[in-house]
């Protein structure tokens, strides 16, 4: 695939990452031109070298902080891009309880700078990377947008929830913004071409990567966190959303937002398979796609650890035109030829 001199650029932070990496591949394939931003304190170099793979050349990076005012106005002046897509920010539950203050300075700070310098270079559209966190324990399921927001379990779910208010509130003032939150549920999953996918520094906060780690030979076995839970099966229920698909309605969201015709406006959208699914399920039907066994036990509930959430993706649906196509099952075999990718590296 050859650079199109004319493609409309965006302005990726944290288009290193694991959901980064495959929105700018989602944006090369819509028409446009992502332009990397990312200080790779929470991703790896080597995603440039599996996008490059993937797309058959280079995308511009930028090795720099998103918090560093001078740069970042630089690269807006110099690349002109037409809407920035902000994944950039620490993201580890369990530092944020540790290290708060880290947290909502650069979680925080990212944002305000973003916001500063849009209207001052002339750029409206901004899509912002939130989470259903925001929803803790939801009285009612599937939770919708206007499910009530609980106070956050971390401070990593509060700079999401504060991260929204910020940008409703910029929005109300009238700065020329167009901005749409999109709420997360739990990402999972890899590029089909096992060139990129999820890459945890240290112990994984996520499940997937756990069972891809002990089905490796890596970790010697998963942790179940309770099966006691009012559920199926007894263990805790989320809705697991390919990275794939959800870097799709990050294209979506912005072609939205491109195609408005307001000065400024807010809105937030749920972005799930609007389906729940039990821990135990998830191991078992990566044990019947892939042929391995998975060694896990069953261990005390986790302080913190919601019961059940899934989305309600109507919105979604007839806002965006968007909807998840892949199944769990894909996308744990993705997962797997991932882990495959990553183990025989070593």
């Amino acid at each position: 695939m050859t650079l199109i001199g004319n493609s409309p650029k965006i302005l990726v932070t944290g288009g290193a990452g694991f959901i980064g990496s495959h929105t700018v591949v989602s944006l090369v394939n819509a028409g446009f031109e992502p332009v990397i931003v990312d200080d790779f304190s929470n991703s790896q170099r080597s995603a440039l070298d599996g996008l490059r793979a993937i797309l058959g050349r280079d995308v511009m990076c930028y090795a720099i902080d998103c918090n560093d005012a001078v740069a970042m106005e630089d690269i807006f002046r110099k690349e002109t891009p037409v809407g920035v897509i902000h994944f950039a920010a620490y993201k580890a539950v369990g530092e944020s309880v540790a290290k708060p203050l880290k947290y909502y300075r650069n979680n925080l700070d990212s944002l305000l700078l973003l916001l500063e310098l849009m209207p001052k270079c002339n750029v409206r559209n901004f899509v912002f990377s939130s989470s259903c966190t925001v929803y803790g324990q939801p009285e009612h399921l599937p939770v919708t947008e206007e499910t009530p927001r609980l106070p956050a379990q971390s401070p990593y779910g509060n700079t999401k929830s504060i991260g929204e208010d910020i940008i409703r509130d910029a929005v109300r003032a009238e700065i020329p913004v167009r901005a749409l939150a999109l709420r997360y549920f739990n990402p999972i999953g890899a590029h089909p071409s096992a060139q990129i996918g999820e890459l945890p520094l240290g112990v994984p906060a996520n499940l997937v990567p756990f069972i891809t780690q002990t089905a490796a030979g890596i970790r010697a076995s998963l942790t179940v966190y309770g099966d006691d839970y009012n559920t199926p099966d007894g263990t805790c229920v989320r809705d697991y959303i390919d990275v794939v698909d959800l870097a799709d309605a990050h294209v979506q969201a912005l072609k939205k937002l491109i195609d408005a015709t307001a000065d400024s406006s807010y809105d937030v959208i749920n972005i799930g398979t609007g389906r729940g699914e039990t821990v135990l399920n998830v191991i078992k039907t990566f044990e019947q796609e892939t042929g391995v066994k998975v060694n896990y036990s069953i261990g005390p509930r986790r302080p913190g650890d919601v019961e059940q959430v899934y989305a309600d993706v109507t919105k979604a649906n007839n806002v965006l035109n968007w909807s998840a196509q892949r199944t769990l099952a894909e996308s744990l075999r993705d997962a797997w030829q991932w882990q495959q990718k990553l183990s025989a590296k070593k």
